[in-house]
């Protein structure tokens, strides 16, 4: 029997900044939908820079694949993506839009 070495990885947190026509195409709520298939937990929000912020918690394998399925929901969309690990916080409960 073989095991995934990702099944117990310690969570992370991965900001991610994308850029280009993002705003005003759906994103936020694509990215929302796409996140329920995913073992993660997070915040998506519109930056007044007319960039796009995910932060996204979960092993670094779930959120690779949770943000190459966002690219691909979003093909054509983005430009640039910035992208920052950091410690997991825990302190959300489930993926959602931020209107902050």
């Amino acid at each position: 029997m073989t095991t995934d070495p990702h099944e117990h990885a310690e969570p992370i947190r991965r900001t991610v900044r994308f850029s280009g026509r993002v705003q005003g195409v759906g994103f936020r709520y694509t990215t929302e939908s796409v996140a329920a298939g995913f073992d993660v937990t997070g915040t998506v929000r519109n930056l007044p820079d007319g960039r796009v912020e995910l932060i996204a918690e979960g092993t670094a394998a779930e959120i690779d694949r949770f943000i190459a399925a966002v690219r691909s929901a979003m093909t054509g969309h983005i430009q640039h993506v910035e992208v920052h690990d950091s410690a997991a916080t825990a302190r959300l409960d489930r993926f959602r839009i931020s209107f902050e």
